[in-house]
Formats: structure tokens, C-alpha cells, sequence
């Protein structure tokens, strides 16, 4: 099928997509800071710039969108163009397995929301990434509390 928009206008709808300050990233991080959590946003200091970050408990989330992250359920593959599209997905999944494994392996704490879990219960999404940040933070201290110890 062929696309519905002429090169140009396709190329302008693809430029006003953003990588930052999307919808699903604006609903959790105003529901967060509402709940009194304290976070940067989009950390470029950071491996992998991460949506949410906590230095201070080392806590980064990682809001997925479903196309360009591949999601299992949700992610479409576009009709026009469609080998640039297979490498672009393929690599965008490759680099977030780089960025888990560099989080992980360093001692962070890493959570990653799909699109489509906040989209269907925004409230049920926060509170589980509430659970996620108070569980980490538990770990820190104690993580802080051994060192003091020693």
C-alpha cells in the first residue's frame, strides 16, 4: 500500500516526533511529582538518558513506547520502506538491552513501562512504579547502613 502522504509531508508528520516530554512521559511524572517523588527527567549525564531518574537511590525507569521499542503486542511494522525499518526497531531493541545490561551490571535499579500499560491504567501504572522506587530506595539504605557498619 502506498503511503497517503507526499516525501515532504511524511517527513514533517516523522520530525514532530518527539524523544522527550511525550504524553505518556508527561501523565507519569506529573502523577509522580503530585505524589511527592522527586526525580529528573530525561538525565543526559546518564547512560541511555532515562525517562525518570533518582540518583540518589540509583533508580532510572524507562518509559517504552510500543513502536519503538517493539512490543510484542502493539508494535506495527510500517508498510513503506520497510528494510530502513526493520534495522532502525532491530537497533532500537539492541540498545535497550545495552542500557539494561549497563544499569544492572553497575548496581542500579531499572524498570521499564510500556506505552500501552500506562494508556490502560495510568493509576495502576504509577502505583506499581511507586512499589518499585520504595523497594529501591529500602535497598539503598540498607546497601548504606552495611558500608556504615563496616
Amino acid at each position: 500500500m502506498a503511503d497517503v502522504h507526499s516525501k515532504s509531508t511524511r517527513q514533517k508528520n516523522m520530525r514532530a516526533i518527539k524523544s522527550k516530554d511525550t504524553s505518556i512521559e508527561n501523565q507519569v511524572s506529573k502523577e509522580l511529582w503530585r505524589r511527592g517523588y522527586r526525580f529528573r527527567k530525561n538525565v543526559q549525564s546518564l547512560f541511555g538518558s532515562p525517562d525518570i531518574a533518582i540518583k540518589k537511590y540509583k533508580i532510572v525507569i524507562f518509559l517504552d513506547s510500543c513502536f519503538w521499542h517493539g512490543c510484542e503486542l502493539h508494535a506495527n511494522m510500517p508498510k513503506n520502506n520497510q528494510e530502513f525499518w526493520f534495522h532502525k526497531l532491530k537497533r532500537n531493541k539492541e540498545r535497550d538491552e545495552e542500557v539494561n545490561n549497563h544499569y544492572l551490571n553497575n548496581g542500579w535499579h531499572l524498570l521499564r513501562v510500556w506505552e500501552h500499560d500506562i494508556r490502560k491504567n495510568l493509576t495502576l501504572t504509577v502505583n506499581s512504579i511507586v512499589e518499585f522506587i520504595e523497594e529501591a530506595k529500602k535497598r539503598e539504605e540498607i546497601k548504606s547502613y552495611i558500608k556504615i557498619k563496616q
